[in-house]
């Protein structure tokens, strides 16, 4: 429509039965636009939660490990790591040391590669096992292809869902 003065602009917007909605006030001059406010608004608060959602920040999940774990118990964590994964998040996994298990640290060291090997390919360690008190810690997330592929399946198949 051009530069309008305010009682035009207004009169444009009466007439045509919408709102007139100021966009950009810092701009010189202002920017306006003749909407329907209930729709505008609507779109506006839809479009800001959908910002939100894709910006949530990822938790740091945790799993703890003892160094005697039975192979079916590793198993079930090591399901329950993948799902953590395939959300998105970081997982930290702790290898616990218990009594005189100290003396023996390459046992942790083993048992964390073997995590790190029974969870896949498309892994990426962020932090290679340290020893820190009693405990052998190490960081792990998904490579960026699987977990784009997972979402995109999701969104695709929203009612595929495991049960």
């Amino acid at each position: 429509m051009g530069v309008l003065s305010r009682s035009e602009a207004l009169a444009a917007a009466e007439e045509a039965g919408m709102d007139l909605v100021e966009v950009s006030p810092d701009a010189d001059p202002p920017v306006a636009k003749i909407v329907d406010w209930g729709k505008y608004n609507y779109q506006r608060t839809k479009q800001a939660q959908k910002t939100r959602k894709k910006s949530r920040p990822l938790d740091l999940k945790q799993m703890r490990v003892g160094l005697k774990i039975g192979a079916h118990d590793l198993e079930v964590k090591l399901r329950k790591v993948s799902g953590f994964l395939e959300a998105g998040h970081k997982v930290k996994i702790a290898v616990i040391y218990r009594g005189r298990e100290l003396a023996h640290r390459d046992l942790g060291y083993k048992l964390a590669e073997r995590i790190i090997n029974d969870l896949g390919e498309g892994l990426v360690v962020d932090q290679p096992p340290q020893f820190a008190g009693r405990q052998l810690t190490f960081v792990v997330r998904i490579g960026h292809a699987k977990v784009k592929d997972s979402q995109r399946d999701q969104e695709k198949n929203p009612d595929n869902q495991d049960r």
